[in-house]
């Protein structure tokens, strides 16, 4: 097992990416004055995958023992909510930084030579639907085509899910790693929000890829320390619902922005002279913070008895997967206050408010926090088996 040093303390978070504090405020702006661009590609320019990558992004979750950062998960959250705040697909993309975490999983022999080079590498992929793959001379042969590939078309590896004749992965994904070159991209991604993720199509022809370059998602960590403790499965949650928050933080901000302005066709007073508007802001600002202070709460709670040397419990694992379902709901209702709170201004397509309520839409309806989650909480809750990968 590798064995990154481990004091008994939460990582002091050395390197680049020692809080959300190292994300410039240019560069969010930046971000904001572009999301046109990102909606018109339906993917991210390259120079800006280049910034998170030059940012540590890539990095920040990576062993130390590998010249990785190796941050708390809540420095990373929070960077991924300020990336979030200047743009929800850049947030989206950037989160995807997390998959180092599965990654972890791989023998030791394969990470040493994945990282050989550089801690930077960018990871992407798609899992559903696993695809049916076999063994042959030389590992596992894949083909087929996966959804939602996210950030693929920046990527230096890409994973797809598979399912493999004979194996007992106990229910749990297994996903065979390649490098980018070996896929081709199909670019399909056609939504209503976070169009900037590139999430199209990855489509994989009789590759056939080592048994050493697979994985089980949610499997045991090759890597031992602190961090590679943390429950992954709810990691992964956590990093898309974080997106959620950002975008609504954003879009508050926005209306406040606002506040000054006059109905310019029917002279109606300014946002901040209506009862409404003063009451909504007020309701939105409490609903966020209050969704935000939960979802921290259990990522600290779980991280502190991580670095006390326990095991964190399927309370506390099911706790983090509720604070995520919570906060990306909360996030799509206080961005929907927002641009209620500003008649038609909001509605049109340059206006900043109408993205903002649509990436945060999309957010709410991923898989790992839409409505069947609460479900599988409050069944944990209750002591029911709410079967693999949860929580």
């Amino acid at each position: 097992m590798v064995t990154a040093k481990d004091t008994g303390a939460p990582p002091a978070g050395v390197g680049r990416l020692p809080a959300e504090q190292a994300i410039p405020d240019s560069f969010l702006a930046s971000l904001k004055a572009r999301r046109r661009e990102f909606d018109a590609l339906g993917q991210l320019p390259a120079d800006v995958v280049e910034t998170l990558r030059e940012l540590g992004i890539y990095r920040a979750l990576v062993a130390r023992a590998y010249g990785g950062d190796e941050c708390s998960p809540e420095q990373f959250l929070r960077a991924i909510e300020r990336l979030s705040i200047g743009d929800g697909s850049v947030g989206w993309v950037a989160s995807f930084g997390v998959s180092c975490m599965y990654l972890s999983s791989l023998g030791k022999e394969t990470l040493d030579r994945l990282y050989a080079d550089s801690p930077d590498l960018i990871f992407a992929g798609a899992l559903f639907p696993p695809q049916p793959a076999e063994r042959v001379d030389g590992g596992i042969k894949v083909r087929g085509r996966w959804q939602f590939g996210s950030g693929a078309t920046g990527a230096d590896l890409i994973g797809v899910g598979v399912k493999v004749t004979g194996a007992d992965d106990g229910g749990l994904p297994r996903m065979a790693v390649m490098p980018a070159s070996a896929v081709r991209i199909e670019p399909n991604w056609d939504v209503i929000g976070l169009r900037g993720t590139g999430s199209h199509d990855i489509v994989v022809e009789d590759v056939v890829v080592p048994e050493a370059w697979t994985f089980v998602r949610g499997g045991a960590p090759t890597l031992d320390s602190p961090l590679y403790r943390y429950p992954s499965m709810a990691f992964a949650a956590q990093v898309l619902a974080v997106v959620g928050l950002g975008v609504a933080r954003a879009a508050l901000d926005t209306v406040t922005e606002m506040a000054g302005t006059r109905g310019s066709i029917t002279g109606a007073p300014t946002l901040a002279d209506r009862a409404y508007v003063q009451s909504d802001l007020a309701k939105g600002e409490a609903a966020l913070r209050s969704a935000r202070a939960f979802f921290y709460e259990a990522t600290q709670d779980a991280w502190s008895t991580i670095c006390a040397g326990d095991p964190v419990s399927a309370q506390q694992a099911n706790l983090l997967r509720l604070a995520c379902s919570h906060a990306a709901k909360t996030g799509a209702e206080v961005t929907r206050l927002a641009i209620q709170m500003t008649g038609t201004t909001g509605i049109f397509n340059d206006h900043p408010l109408s993205g903002y309520v649509q990436d945060a839409l999309v957010v709410s309806q991923h898989a790992f926090l839409s409505e069947g989650t609460w479900q599988k909480a409050g069944g944990v809750f209750l002591g029911r088996d709410v079967g693999p990968g949860f929580p």
